[in-house]
């Protein structure tokens, strides 16, 4: 079995970038637990877990994505998600700190056709909104409210990029965090 989601890659150059936001954004930015600067993507679709065979096939399914042309993407501001409650009432416990993507509609219709091919395998398409973030951080609950008011005052500078790369990512859950394989790559025009 093999736990899998689709990212849009984001370039190395911007990932660098996004390590300095954070570190202008908070002081004493190395006392806190970061997502490596290589983990650092927009994801597409969690699948979740599927056998090897299945994996394969949905390789095969995916060959569409590189009729796509590269995408422009614009960083625009930190932001939280907070935990909900089993009716899906957001509460106020802070769960993750990401930075938001402005993407053309491409990506929307991208993300729906990945939603449709994949129901041919019985992996059901997300039901909420495409919401387009980066997760830089995975919060434990103790850091403070003087922590995120920095990411929520912080003036955020234009980042513009090209995107051309699609992954199918493999994640194996560690006791020291997710890692992350590469499992195929999808060049976009």
């Amino acid at each position: 079995m093999s736990r899998l989601f689709i990212a849009l890659k984001i370039p190395g150059e911007i990932r660098e970038k996004i390590v300095n936001l954070y570190n202008e954004a908070i002081k004493d930015s190395k006392l806190y637990k970061w997502e490596t600067e290589e983990k650092l993507h927009l994801t597409l679709k969690f699948i979740g877990e599927v056998e090897k065979e299945i994996s394969d096939s949905i390789i095969n399914s995916l060959k569409f994505v590189s009729d796509y042309c590269s995408f422009n993407c614009n960083l625009t501001r930190f932001g939280i998600f907070y935990k909900q409650d089993r009716s899906g009432k957001t509460g106020r416990e802070a769960r993750v700190l990401w930075i938001g993507l402005s993407v053309s509609n491409q990506v929307n219709q991208l993300v729906e056709k990945i939603n449709i091919e994949l129901e041919k395998f019985s992996i059901p398409a997300e039901k909420r909104k495409f919401q387009p973030h980066i997760t830089i951080m995975r919060l434990r609950g103790d850091e403070g409210s003087n922590f995120i008011e920095s990411f929520e005052n912080f003036r955020f500078p234009e980042v513009r990029f090209i995107a051309n790369e699609i992954v199918l990512m493999k994640s194996d859950l560690l006791p020291k965090g997710s890692k992350y394989t590469e499992i195929k790559k999808y060049n976009l025009k």
